[in-house]
Formats: structure tokens, C-alpha cells, sequence
């Protein structure tokens, strides 16, 4: 394998790594420092260079989207796999789930958590956006899911205010490329 082709390889195992190459806003020599390649710094940062130069820039695109919070979200008792299986409903009466995961389904039901749901042009990329700056922001969700134009994120209730504000802010620059 090529020193060029053994460098893409490396980026590509490190997404921040390419968003950064595509915003354009990597240190080469330090970033060449960094990735386990058999070869040179200067070559390897070459090869960086050439590869950031093929890559589309980074843009972002805002999404149509209705962001709300609701409180009061836990386990549901007696909710079974056969019931909605989909993944994420928009939810609605007080007993329908707003999320299922696994063999786990989150709805209305005096709990102790927060569920921050987004209704309109939402997808996996919108989803990965999010759970991203949810991360950057150090909220840690419960569990989290998108289908059919709702993407659902469940949180501590106490983290329910900031969770809403990141939300928001990620669907308002979603990275196109993913789109």
C-alpha cells in the first residue's frame, strides 16, 4: 500500500480528523505526528495536504425542524417487542412510547427523565450531529433514535434545559456531506 493510500486509510478511521481536513483547519506536521504510518513526517504531511485538497469543504445546512422537551419520561412497565418496533414513534396518547430501544420502550410516565424530541427533516446524519454535541456538551443520553421524520433523545430530567438548547443548535448546522 502507498504512503497516499496508507495516510487516507488512517484519516478515515479518525472522522474528527477528516471533518478537520475538510474545514481546513489542521496543524499537517503535528496531525502527521499523530496517525500510525510507516514513513516520513514531511511525506506524511504531504500526502495530508493532498488528500484535504480532494475532499469536498465542510458546509453545513440548517434543518426544518420543531424542537420540544418533555419532562416526566422513564421505562414503560408492561410494553412488550411486538408492540411499535420501529425504533421512534412520535409518541402521543400518555401510554404510547416515544422511543423503543432494544426490548426497552420510553414514553410519558412520571419518570425521571427528559425527552427532547425534533419533528420535520431529521435523519442519521441530524442524529449523528446531535449525539455528537450532545457529547461536546457532556450530556450523556439514555438512548436515542430517529425514523420517520422524529428524532428522539432521552436525558436525566436535570439535563433536560441544556440537551433542548444543543439540540437545536445542532440541527441548525447539520454537516451536509452527511446529509
Amino acid at each position: 500500500m502507498s504512503l497516499a493510500a496508507e495516510t487516507r486509510r488512517a484519516v478515515d478511521r479518525r472522522p474528527f480528523l477528516r471533518t478537520a481536513l475538510r474545514a481546513g483547519v489542521v496543524n499537517y506536521t503535528a496531525a502527521a505526528r499523530t496517525l500510525a504510518v510507516d514513513g516520513e513526517t514531511d511525506a506524511i504531511a504531504t500526502a495530508l495536504r493532498r488528500y484535504a485538497d480532494e475532499l469536498p469543504a465542510y458546509e453545513t445546512e440548517s434543518r426544518e425542524v420543531r424542537v420540544r422537551m418533555e419532562s416526566g419520561i422513564g421505562p414503560l412497565e408492561g410494553e412488550t417487542d411486538d408492540a411499535d418496533t420501529d425504533g421512534a414513534g412520535a409518541g402521543g396518547e400518555s401510554d404510547d412510547p416515544l422511543l423503543r430501544v432494544g426490548g426497552t420502550a420510553f414514553g410519558p410516565c412520571d419518570g425521571d427523565r427528559t425527552a427532547i424530541v425534533a419533528a420535520g427533516e431529521v435523519d442519521t446524519a441530524a442524529l449523528a450531529d446531535v449525539m455528537a454535541r450532545l457529547s461536546i456538551a457532556d450530556i450523556s443520553p439514555t438512548a436515542a433514535g430517529v425514523a420517520d421524520g422524529t428524532l428522539v433523545v432521552v436525558v436525566d430530567r436535570l439535563e433536560g434545559a441544556n440537551a433542548l438548547r444543543t439540540v437545536e443548535d445542532a440541527l441548525e448546522r447539520v454537516d451536509a456531506e452527511r446529509a
